[in-house]
């Protein structure tokens, strides 16, 4: 249930069926790939989690879906902590 919970958050629900495989070719987009590392970070339940450029590569309408799960992952109450390109935390 924590799981699917999680899902819902992350909005991956849709693609709970998908292969993961090579980006765009016969699995998830970059995007996808990166809600899902989201996910898996936020299942481990650290306390705090750090992530390192998380919307590098991504186009403006991508990077706002990421920025937008990470958003509902801090309101859940985990700390999370990100950098950009030029180590400027936000």
């Amino acid at each position: 249930m924590f799981i699917e919970e999680v899902m819902q958050l992350i909005e991956i629900t849709p693609f709970e069926q998908a292969l993961v495989g090579l980006p765009c070719v016969n699995g998830l987009s970059i995007e996808q790939y990166k809600r899902l590392t989201v996910l898996i970070e936020h299942v481990a339940i650290p306390s705090i989690s750090f992530m390192d450029e998380p919307i590098s590569g991504l186009d403006a309408r991508a990077a706002a879906i990421v920025m937008r799960t990470i958003r509902n992952m801090v309101d859940t109450g985990r700390t999370y902590s990100c950098l950009d390109d030029q180590s400027t935390l936000y």
